[in-house]
């Protein structure tokens, strides 16, 4: 048992399968996914945007491959990505094949959705030979008539059947390398179809709560429907859906796991809301740190709070903090400890420089111990 139990997360048993290099379930990391919004078939657009996902942290990412100009260009996207790319596939068999043959690591497809019984053989085939995975993508906005037929609208139990359908038609042709989404836009429906979901099967879980809205909205529905999930120990990978620049969604996610301490990255920034004891102007201090922050990979926390009511606290559970003081003089705390003052005109840009200073240390530590360790 650790020292804080209740903090604890037990996380359910999955099998692991591979998207390209990136191992998704058993005892790998949660990934972060996101989607581009580019042209597919406009590779250079496409490749831009992947790069800036690629600098927020993303692990995978996918892309729309709706016509055959699409996955012309996929060849060359994949040659540029630096993380596996996932292609997504509606209705077009052919597409798939493409896709497949093109060096997508994942085809997200909906199996019983691109034809007959032949054509999901030729699909199968295509994934086997190419070395690809499959993301069998259930969505409350998209079921099957005769399910919501049956069910009468979007329920957990329709989705689920959905999935278990979907699942059948792989196992059936001896192709186990799936990993599953139960996706809807109403949290309550999302949530309760992951956790029934989760019982049934074994595969790795794709979480996501779709068409969450913009930057905020969207923001709040995905980290209550996906924290949630994560928090009962249910997930493999995420997607945060925002209407918003896919970078952001990489953002987000990594935001979501590590508020839950599932997976760190970067910099963790405890601040306050700010009030009128505030020593200086905490929000836009913190908006300008995050921004000059986000080329930090190493994980670390940073406590900004603008007096010393909670400030000292605070501090002592961050590597760096800064509280506020009066006449524009601020102490700055190191490990938990009181160190030294900074003036108003250089606080900012101090941070930074400590913050930095601390991930070279940090990275030079770890580096150290791996090569003890070797």
């Amino acid at each position: 048992m650790s020292i804080r139990p209740w903090r604890d997360i037990h996380r359910r048993q999955s099998r692991q399968i591979m998207v390209g290099n990136v191992p998704v379930g058993g005892d790998a990391p949660v990934t972060v996914q996101t989607m581009t919004n580019t042209l597919t078939s406009d590779a250079r657009a496409t490749i831009d945007q992947i790069r800036r996902c690629e600098d927020a942290g993303v692990d995978i990412i996918r892309v729309s491959c709706p016509d055959v100009e699409s996955t012309a260009a996929l060849k060359q996207i994949v040659r540029a990505s630096r993380v596996p790319i996932v292609a997504d596939i509606h209705f077009h068999y052919k597409r798939a094949l493409e896709a497949a043959d093109a060096g997508a690591a994942c085809l997200r497809i909906n199996p019983g959705n691109i034809g007959s019984a032949d054509r999901v053989n030729e699909v199968v085939n295509a994934a086997k030979a190419n070395g690809c995975a499959i993301r069998i993508g259930v969505n409350a906005g998209s079921l099957e008539k005769d399910l919501l037929e049956k069910y009468g609208e979007p329920c957990p139990e329709a989705l689920v059947e959905s999935a278990l359908d979907h699942i059948k038609l792989l196992q059936d042709r001896d192709f186990h390398e799936f990993k599953v989404a139960v996706k809807a836009s109403d949290v309550f429906l999302a949530v309760a179809a992951y956790q029934q979901l989760a019982e049934a099967v074994d595969c790795p879980l794709h979480l996501g709560i779709t068409e969450a809205g913009g930057f905020v909205g969207g923001t709040v529905k995905s980290a209550i429907g996906i924290g949630s999930l994560l928090w009962f120990g249910i997930g493999d990978t995420i997607r945060v859906s925002l209407s918003a620049e896919p970078e952001e969604e990489v953002r987000v996610g990594f935001e979501i796991l590590k508020s839950l301490g599932i997976r760190n990255r970067g910099v963790r920034v405890v601040s306050c809301p700010s009030c009128a004891r505030q020593g200086f102007d905490v929000i836009r201090t913190v908006q300008t740190l995050e921004e000059r922050l986000q080329h930090i990979r190493t994980p670390m926390s940073l406590s900004v709070l603008g007096c010393v009511v909670n400030g000292p606290g605070e501090a002592r559970e961050t590597d760096i903090g800064i509280t506020g003081g009066g006449n524009g003089k601020h102490m700055v705390y190191l490990s938990g400890v009181t160190d030294h003052h900074v003036e108003d005109a250089d606080m900012v840009n101090h941070i930074v420089r400590l913050v930095e200073a601390k991930a070279a240390e940090i990275e030079a530590a770890n580096e150290a111990a791996t090569q003890a360790a070797e």
